[in-house]
Order: C-alpha cells, then sequence, then structure tokens
C-alpha cells in the first residue's frame, strides 16, 4: 500500500531545493528546519555575500580567526576533502574561480563573454591553511581565497535532512539540494525513488533513470549545468587545482553513493577532476558511480545499479 508523502520545494543556495517527508503532517515544521539551517549555512559560508563570515574570513589574511561552528564544520569537511582525494578537492580555489569569471552567484554571470586572460596555474594548496579545529582558530596566507562550494552545499544538505527528522517527530525525510540527495529515518515502502540526471531542475519524469534507496546519500557533478563561456572557450565551475583551470577529463558527470552527501559530493567532483584515474580510485574506496563521458556514453562502476527505467 502506497504511503501519502510530504512534498515541498523551493530554492536556496543559488540551487533547487526538495524536501519530502513521509509523515505529510509535519511537512511545515521540517519545512522551516530545513529554511533555518539553509540560511544559516548561506550566512556562513557564500563567497557571494560580503556579510558572510567566509567572506569575512577571506579578506583577512596572516590573521588569526575564530570561526562559529557551522564554518568550522565546513571548512574542517572541506580540508578533509582535500586529504582523501590527495589534493584533487581542494578548498583554495577561490581566487581561480574569480579569474574565469564565476565571481558572483550563478544565476548573474553572463553566459557569453568576451576573452579573458587564462594561463595554468596550481592553486596555493590546501596545505598552506592553518586551522586549529578544536579552539576553531583559522590562519590564511595572503593570496589564498577558501571557496566551500565542492563541500559546504553537501553538507548543508546533510544537516537540513537530519534538522527535518527531528522537526518531523521521526519517520523517514528525503532532501534534495541541487545534485546533493540524502535519506534519513525509515523509508517510505519500496525505499526512496531518486532520479539520476545531469541538471538537477530537470523535471521529474517516467522516462529518465531513476534508482532505489534505502538511506545515505548520492551526489551528482557535472560540467554541463553551471557553465558559460568566454571568448568562445567553454569554462565551468570545476576546478583543477594543479592548474587552476577548469578540469578537462574524460567525463563531464559523475553520481556517486555514499553514506553522507558530503563523502558523495567529495567523490563526486574528484571523479571529474581525477579523470582517466577516477575509475580505478572509486572502485578502490568501494564506492558505487555512474560515470557519462564527454560523448554521453554510461560507465557503472562498484555496484551501480543497472539501468532502470519505466
Amino acid at each position: 500500500m502506497s504511503v501519502a508523502l510530504g512534498v515541498a520545494e523551493d530554492d536556496a543556495l543559488g540551487t533547487s531545493v526538495r524536501l519530502v517527508v513521509t509523515r505529510p503532517g509535519r511537512l511545515a515544521g521540517a519545512k522551516a528546519a530545513v529554511d533555518s539551517l539553509l540560511q544559516a549555512v548561506d550566512l556562513a559560508c557564500s563567497r557571494f555575500r560580503d556579510d558572510s563570515e567566509l567572506s569575512r574570513l577571506n579578506a583577512a589574511p596572516e590573521r588569526d580567526v575564530r570561526l562559529s561552528p557551522l564554518l568550522t564544520s565546513a571548512l574542517a569537511a572541506a580540508l578533509r576533502a582535500a586529504r582523501i582525494t590527495a589534493g584533487a578537492v581542494d578548498p583554495t580555489v577561490g581566487r581561480a574561480l574569480k579569474v574565469i569569471g564565476y565571481d558572483a552567484d550563478f544565476a548573474t554571470i553572463a553566459p557569453d563573454g568576451g576573452p579573458i586572460p587564462l594561463a595554468a596555474r596550481r592553486v596555493p594548496g590546501w596545505r598552506r591553511i592553518r586551522f586549529d579545529q578544536r579552539c576553531r582558530i583559522v590562519r590564511l596566507p595572503r593570496g589564498v581565497e577558501i571557496d566551500l562550494g565542492a563541500t559546504a552545499k553537501a553538507l548543508a544538505a546533510d544537516l537540513a535532512a537530519a534538522h527535518a527528522l527531528v522537526a518531523a517527530g521521526g519517520g523517514g525525510v528525503l532532501v534534495g539540494l541541487g545534485g546533493d540527495v540524502v535519506a534519513v529515518g525509515e523509508p517510505p515502502d519500496g525505499g526512496w525513488q531518486v532520479q539520476i540526471e545531469e541538471d538537477s531542475r530537470a523535471p521529474i519524469t517516467g522516462g529518465a533513470e531513476a534508482i532505489s534507496i534505502i538511506s545515505g546519500a548520492i551526489a551528482t557533478s557535472s560540467t554541463t549545468v553551471r557553465g558559460w563561456s568566454r571568448g568562445g572557450v567553454a569554462l565551468h565551475h570545476i576546478i583543477d587545482p594543479s592548474t587552476g583551470l577548469p578540469a578537462r577529463g574524460p567525463w563531464r558527470t559523475a553520481a556517486v553513493m555514499a553514506a553522507t552527501c558530503v563523502d558523495a559530493n567529495i567523490a563526486s567532483t574528484a571523479a571529474i577532476v581525477l579523470g582517466c584515474e577516477a575509475r580505478p580510485w572509486l572502485e578502490a574506496a568501494a564506492l558505487p558511480a555512474r560515470l557519462v563521458d564527454t560523448a554521453g556514453s554510461v560507465t557503472r562502476i562498484a555496484g551501480w545499479p543497472p539501468e532502470s527505467g519505466p
């Protein structure tokens, strides 16, 4: 017997938000909890708000800065991402993103424009950040600007799902934050049906590939969605830290399953940057993944379910 679900959709953090609960009568409270959490993440972690905590940190090089617990958690996640990917996912890409034109909320970025100077230059590197997580103190060297885009949204999805579950009084909760999807609590009969798309704003249809999950997370990273052009050169938001330029590997999209959105997003972003090394890296980590190459061919590895449709 199918059970009615409560569904709410919105926008936050520059992306789409979808909340689904198995206790529809508690949807309003769960939505309020998610909204409050996402507002707090935006104020702490946004690179596009002058009043955000992250912007103030980036504007204060060579100084010890005490962080809020939320930004501390976000920075810790970003530095862990750098450590476990050997620097393939690196938070010191902030200045590189500005150089290629991603210097404001993506909705305001012109899709086309004149040429800009581009030169391969390794980003400063995460090891240059001095971070005492226990004391919540960080010091950035001059010239280092942090961007938390690869992990903060995923952390927000994990936290939003946890907050929504408490506000809903239990049951099951699914949160979709752009390409980051996390399920917690008791799933509906048959599990949560998750549509796999390159564009998280694509309408839910019966013909798209979908998988069923009981709990955990799926993150999708793609070079095809947040893209723009300057002087005829196609650019996108996933930076290869070794060059400071958009990653130019064989994969245009990577979707990865993991226990948390943070871990799934770390892996999906790393897969785009690692290119040909992504497959053995994901297999060694036992992370199920679906990789789409630039020609549209799909590779499923490490136990990712076979294609399913209507």
